[in-house]
């Protein structure tokens, strides 16, 4: 039957069996876990060497931050990175940066190689809320601040808080964000997709590829839901005890080739906590394989 089929066709079909065979025993790109510096930012305040020296300890290798120094220089601060052996993979910005200036974004991220720009909130009027026009708002200038960025190598991400589950005609502000920003990307932090009184699973089902990286924060049991973007922060526990289902996440995040797992810890308890949120996160990878 094969002597129908012409050189060329013969080549294409040996091609495309070499690619098929290459792609099987290639691996998927994994995951990296890493720590959003906001973390520990308390310790920062008084000695960034030896916090740094102490996140190399707990075998973290890339971060997420940048967006404050402290009391050191932009030069300072990288050169202490470096020392530690620490990667921003994702670097801080703000709306009102990527809105009015985003190629400071783009020297911003080339100057710590990161490839992922993330900014945090939105401005709004905290009596209204988030209203519809705040997100049109948004969502333009996510488009305008995106392109640019993404014709210099940078992905420019948004991370909701959790106000953005108003509803809005069937769904929510959050679902005609997603649905209308083109040339940026979201990053899913899941103690405030459970804290708005979302499923991040279920979120990241809904909407896959469009949630590039995760903060990875679980939530003490039986904390009340919120609209606002306020939490206690206190609330924060060691990953795997609290209830936002955080092997699901990771199960779904790792089946969608979600690079990046940005450990965050907000509480006075991050430096006790943050190794033990490792320990079950290298459990959870163990039981997988």
């Amino acid at each position: 039957m094969f002597k129908s089929f012409s050189k060329k066709a013969l080549w294409l079909k040996a091609s495309c069996l070499t690619i098929l065979s290459l792609s099987l025993s290639l691996p998927v790109a994994a995951h990296e876990l890493g720590l959003q510096l906001y973390s520990v930012r308390h310790q920062m305040e008084k000695d960034i060497p030896n916090t740094f020296a102490e996140i190399n300890k707990w075998g973290i290798k890339i971060v997420e931050g940048g967006g404050n120094h402290y009391d050191l220089s932009a030069e300072e601060f990288r050169n202490e990175l470096i020392k530690n052996d620490l990667q921003i993979a994702s670097v801080d910005t703000s709306f009102d940066e990527i809105r009015d200036n985003p190629m400071a974004v783009v020297y911003k991220a080339r100057y710590f190689g990161s490839r992922f720009a993330t900014f945090y909130w939105i401005p709004h009027d905290g009596k209204k809320g988030f209203t519809i026009d705040d997100a049109k708002g948004a969502v333009k200038a996510l488009n305008k601040a995106g392109k640019i960025l993404k014709e210099n190598g940078i992905t420019l991400q948004y991370h909701p808080h959790g106000y953005e589950f108003l509803p809005y005609k069937g769904g929510t502000i959050l679902d005609y964000m997603i649905e209308n920003t083109k040339h940026a990307a979201f990053q899913m932090d899941v103690f405030w997709v459970k804290q708005g009184g979302m499923d991040p699973t279920a979120l990241l089902q809904k909407y896959p590829g469009r949630f590039l990286s995760l903060h990875l924060k679980d939530r003490k049991k039986g904390t009340k839901n919120s609209t606002d973007g306020k939490a206690d922060v206190e609330a924060n526990v060691v990953l795997g005890t609290g209830d936002v289902g955080i092997a699901s996440v990771v199960a779904e995040a790792k089946k969608q080739g979600i690079r990046y797992f940005f450990i965050e810890d907000e509480s006075k308890r991050v430096m006790l906590q943050v190794p033990e949120s490792i320990k079950y996160l290298n459990q959870l990878d163990a039981h997988n394989h």
